[in-house]
């Protein structure tokens, strides 16, 4: 989609922005999330990563919990005409300077609306099953293996206590990679790391086929992860 002039600036505005915390964001995303805030669609269909995760799941997710982040997120700034122009990012990049009476609610349900645009996008049926190139290098660097380092995000995402989320971020500054978890709907970026992958351990996100067995939800979910974009989105940090 070509870019007019003020997309041009909107983007300039978050990058240069975002360029003293050594963070990047992902410009097609910030593009795409300019407000009034829009729920993303599917990039595949509601049954596509059957049977790692149903199509019921899918449905809930997203025109759910997905929509009611977007929802909330343009309520809170109906009445800040001035942060209705601003990308999500740039709005969770500059919490500090959000009106004191929506922060919190910017905080949640924007990062809600971020990490699940994410989270679609690093999805897919036919996604590669391992990382290659720069990023699979990457990470035998730091984790030993691609397998330690699937054993270790698990963990990771088990260890996460109520909702949340499990990441693999990237330190710009140091050009280390590492695992992290948030809380909620928070966002790697609120900790100056860029999010190059994250799994949802929300039960919303695996309850209806899992139940309580998050573990096994966290083994299935390689299945459906696709590399391409995940390298796509780690070389462009």
């Amino acid at each position: 989609m070509a870019l007019n002039r003020r997309h041009f600036v909107q983007i300039l505005s978050i990058t240069v922005g975002a360029s003293g915390l050594g963070i990047l964001p992902d410009l097609a995303w910030a593009q795409n999330a300019t407000g009034p805030y829009d729920l993303p669609a599917l990039p595949y269909s509601y049954d596509a990563l059957e049977p790692y995760i149903d199509r019921e799941t899918m449905q809930f997710h997203h025109d759910k919990h997905h929509a009611a982040y977007v929802n909330n997120l343009n309520a809170a700034v109906k009445k800040y005409p001035d942060l209705q122009s601003k990308s999500v990012t740039e709005l969770i990049l500059n919490l500090d300077k959000i009106p004191a009476d929506i922060r919190t609610t910017v905080r949640n349900n924007g990062g809600g609306d971020l990490n699940h645009t994410m989270f679609w996008q690093i999805m897919s049926p036919e996604g590669k099953r391992e990382p290659s190139g720069e990023l699979a290098k990457a990470i035998g660097a730091k984790f030993g293996s691609f397998e330690e380092f699937k054993n270790a995000f698990n963990q990771a995402g088990l260890k996460v206590f109520g909702s949340g989320w499990v990441w693999l971020v990237l330190d710009k500054k140091s050009g280390n990679l590492d695992i992290m978890t948030t809380a909620n709907q928070d966002n790697p970026l609120l900790s100056g790391l860029y999010p190059v992958m994250g799994n949802d351990v929300w039960e919303h996100a695996y309850y209806l086929k899992y139940r309580n067995v998050r573990a096994e939800y966290l083994k299935q979910w390689w299945n459906v992860v696709d590399w391409d974009e995940v390298s796509r989105r780690y070389l462009q940090a």
